[in-house]
């Protein structure tokens, strides 16, 4: 009885109807973006991805922007999200608009909920997702040639 018991668990699982285990805490929010979509931090599991955490009137932020943007436009494969906050939406939409940051989205912390969640207590902030769930942070502004490196490491050729 025992074996049909494993042997229906595997049929399960392959046939995908068996439950699947839940994205890791850090993964489990919705927040808005800056237009008012919700984004569903769920949607990130299973792909590697780079949380920038940011907020309008940091110099260092001001200044990586466009690094940033470039960074994402060459590495289509790994999702980009800007998480803003410590600053009011408008400020928000302004810095994106300036800095011509519309290639990914940003999300609007107004909270600092996400920003507690993944353990950010300073900006600039980078996350780094592996396709395996695993997010390493980075404080600080890394050179574009860094920047370019981490994110290139999310996506090994096969």
């Amino acid at each position: 009885m025992r074996v049909l018991g494993l042997l229906l668990g595997v049929v399960l699982l392959l046939a995908g109807c068996a439950e699947k285990a839940p994205p890791p805490e850090k993964f489990q929010f919705t927040a808005k973006t800056l237009e008012g979509a919700e984004f569903r931090g769920d949607k990130l599991v299973g792909h590697p991805a780079v949380l920038w955490f940011w907020t309008p009137w940091c110099p260092s932020c001001n200044a990586e922007a466009a690094k940033v943007a470039k960074t994402a436009e060459r590495h289509d494969r790994v999702q980009f999200v800007g998480v803003a906050a410590q600053d009011q939406l408008d400020a928000m939409k302004k810095f994106v608009s300036d800095h011509g940051m519309t290639g990914f989205p940003h999300l609007a912390d107004l909270d600092g909920a996400v920003w507690k969640r993944f353990g950010v207590t300073a900006q600039p902030t980078l996350a780094f997702v592996g396709s395996d769930g695993s997010v390493e942070l980075l404080v600080g502004a890394p050179t574009e040639e860094q920047l370019d490196q981490r994110v290139s490491a999310l996506t090994p050729e096969t």
